[in-house]
């Protein structure tokens, strides 16, 4: 991937070292619930209807950390960098998108940290991975979870690395839309089976968001390098529920999904990256995503 000479985000809080704030724990419905929404937006309806109650609030309630790094690792510092420029080119990527559609992009922002976190969806450990909380609306990355990536996951390349900060900010772009809150809202009125099925459409959704940001920065920007493309569908199919399962159970309980079979995942992913359009997006509309 072309990454070295791309703008760096001012959107990255560098927690690491710091050990997490532990206290003040907030419970919450966790990152992968959601409804079937979004597309009203992109068919003729003014989108400050849909954008009003998630985007009309400029100030973040959670503002800003600046938290002074711990002792880092050289090779950490150059994952930071990294994840800092693929940010950026996600804020230019996503804010062109929304103003082609009369809507303004509020840019989310991103928190490296070692170990343990405090945010506001409550105390998180590396173990969970990298995740999106919608009420700080913030993406919270580990960066050890890299390595985890490379060797546990076998899904090594520096595109890999982007597609999951890409899949993230997906759900920030969900979450914009007022997709996650009101699917949440759903996912009470049903049964736990019928819950994980919405929490996979939103988890395929945001692999389709990601392959549109890999497409449009693409054609802006020509980021992409012979084998990326093959690095980010080998890494979607690598952490598929069906992959992950059958590693840890030798077994696989597709009733348990909440994030989508490696087939899937690949294929939504790949729907976003071969279109480039959002409204190709729309897994919640279709009888099996």
């Amino acid at each position: 991937m072309r990454w070295q000479f791309g703008r760096r985000s001012n959107n990255v809080e560098d927690q690491r070292g710091s050990g997490g704030i532990p206290g003040g724990m907030v419970v919450s419905g966790g990152i992968g619930t959601v409804i079937l929404a979004l597309i009203a937006m992109f068919l003729g309806v003014d989108p400050s209807i849909i954008l009003n109650g998630a985007v009309s609030v400029n100030n973040n309630p959670y503002p800003a950390q600046n938290t002074a790094p711990g002792q880092t690792s050289p090779r950490e510092d150059k994952l930071a960098d990294f994840v800092s420029v693929v940010l950026a080119d996600t804020e230019d990527t996503w804010s062109q998108i929304f103003r082609e559609n009369g809507a303004v992009y509020q840019e989310p922002r991103l928190v490296l940290f070692s170990g343990t976190v405090q945010s506001a969806c409550g105390y998180a450990q590396a173990a969970m991975g990298p995740f999106y909380c919608p009420a700080d609306r913030k993406v919270y990355i580990d960066l050890s979870f890299y390595q985890d990536l490379k060797t546990r996951h076998n899904s090594p390349g520096d595109f890999a690395q982007a597609y999951v900060v890409a899949h993230e900010i997906g759900h920030h772009v969900q979450n914009l839309l007022g997709i996650s809150s009101k699917v949440q809202s759903l996912q009470k009125q049903v049964g736990e089976v019928k819950a994980n099925q919405l929490s996979v459409r939103l988890e395929l959704q945001a692999d389709c968001f990601a392959g549109v940001w890999a497409n449009r920065a693409d054609r802006e920007r020509q980021i992409i390098e012979s084998g990326d493309v093959e690095e980010a569908l080998n890494a979607a199919s690598n952490i598929g529920d069906d992959r992950l399962q059958s590693q840890a159970r030798g077994y696989v309980v597709p009733d348990s999904f909440t994030h989508g079979s490696s087939a899937q995942r690949v294929r939504w992913f790949r729907k976003g990256l071969q279109t480039g359009d959002i409204n190709q997006c729309d897994t919640f509309s279709v009888a099996k995503p």
